[in-house]
């Protein structure tokens, strides 16, 4: 129930080759696998791109005042002092200008891979490039700890440049639009609590926000916007005959569809939709509840948990080990919980996985030794059943591979 990779990444210095091994494979593992299979709907179409943190200024670089910037501090303590300027060196104008710039945005990494993306597909419209990755954000005066000090935030962002011809673009928006709300939707308890508005620009794009909402109110996770071709013929000055694709029998520079998502909140969106208070069957006071996570078995980070029961020790931690070892080598997440040294009841260990939003807890007794029968418990429902060990890899992936198809 693991689902299909991330589309592989753009040759060069985009991102680390297949060949480059372990942390490419650390790099995935990182990406929500969710959100790849939504985008890679299109396969042959969508790149993954890798690009920098920060880069130099270059063309349609912001001013020195309008852009978070990375500038050693003795060089800038300098210059604003007055030492560069005295010795000849530059001045503090002069070094911010010269600074490289952190991402505040995913977009200029992709549209500086254009020309190499539209190579792969021969030139063929639609295509697309694919990211998951970290930007940052001057944190607001309203948020600062202290008015004198300026704070940068970051935040995890997910991004897809989608490029098509101009008469296409709009048919494409709404596909997206009704693509991701879906998605969102897709995973929630409460579906209804997802929502999209559409929305002009001061340029007159169009485009729409995606909100979920939150006991406080709406805040928008994810943001459609139609960019025309303004952005790309910026990157490119120039270079105009090098941006055409092929939309049928005609040459067209694209436009382009920028989708964003911010995983941060979309995530907290989650969290708050699968929090649930659901009364306690194992206490016997009136009006007693318990808190569960109920994230969807295929965000639930972690799908089973292993613990003993009654019985030897070491014999029931040797059988956990096979188990645990078998089940992650089948890409199912597993919590150890064999291995903590403090004792508490089986009702303390049920409350811990359901915070944790652990899908079912496997109890390992002597009962396992001497017939291989294991007690397995469900996180949403809270019925006890008992099932053969070798049974339990299939119905997991089964479990898991039928959540994800609903």
């Amino acid at each position: 129930g693991a689902g299909p990779e991330p589309p592989s990444p753009l040759p060069g210095r985009l991102a680390p080759s297949e060949a480059g091994g372990r942390r490419t494979a650390v790099r995935r593992r990182r990406r929500p696998p969710r959100w790849w299979e939504a985008v890679a709907a299109f396969r042959e179409q969508v790149f993954a791109v890798d690009a920098p943190l920060h880069s130099p200024p270059g063309p349609g670089a912001p001013p020195a005042g309008e852009a978070l910037r990375l500038v050693p501090s003795e060089t800038l303590r300098e210059a604003l002092q007055g030492g560069g300027r005295e010795a000849g060196g530059p001045s503090a104008e002069e070094v911010l200008g010269a600074a490289g710039l952190l991402r505040e945005s995913l977009l200029p990494g992709a549209l500086a891979q254009y020309i190499n993306c539209l190579e792969l597909v021969n030139k063929r419209l639609p295509c697309g490039l694919a990211q998951i990755g970290v930007c940052f954000h001057s944190v607001p005066e309203s948020e600062q700890y202290d008015r004198n000090l300026s704070r940068i935030g970051e935040r995890t962002t997910s991004s897809l440049v989608w490029f098509s011809s101009a008469r296409t673009t709009g048919q494409w928006l709404d596909y997206w639009l009704r693509q991701r709300l879906q998605w969102w939707r897709k995973f929630a308890i409460g579906p209804s609590n997802f929502s999209s508005s559409d929305f002009q620009d001061e340029e007159g794009r169009r485009g729409f926000n995606l909100y979920y909402g939150f006991p406080w109110g709406k805040e928008a996770i994810e943001t459609l916007t139609n960019l025309g071709d303004t952005e790309l013929l910026q990157m490119y000055p120039g270079n105009r005959s090098k941006l055409l694709g092929r939309d049928g029998r005609k040459n067209v520079i694209p436009h382009v569809l920028s989708v964003s998502g911010n995983l941060d909140r979309g995530a907290l969106a989650y969290l708050f939709d699968s929090l649930q208070l659901v009364e306690n069957p194992l206490m016997k006071k009136k009006n007693s509840q318990r808190k569960v996570l109920k994230l969807h078995p295929c965000l639930a980070p972690i799908k089973v948990a292993l613990d003993v029961g009654k019985g030897p020790t070491t014999e029931l931690r040797q059988v956990c080990q096979g188990l645990f070892n078998e089940l992650s080598e089948n890409r199912i997440s597993v919590w150890p919980g064999y291995l903590e040294t403090m004792q508490i009841s089986l009702e303390q260990l049920y409350t811990k996985y359901d915070e944790m939003s652990v899908l079912f807890t496997i109890l390992i007794t002597d009962a396992t030794l001497e017939s291989g029968v294991v007690q397995l418990r469900s996180r949403d429902t809270t019925m006890k059943e008992m099932m053969h060990i070798s049974r339990l890899k299939d119905f997991l992936t089964k479990y898991v591979t039928s959540a994800k198809n609903t």
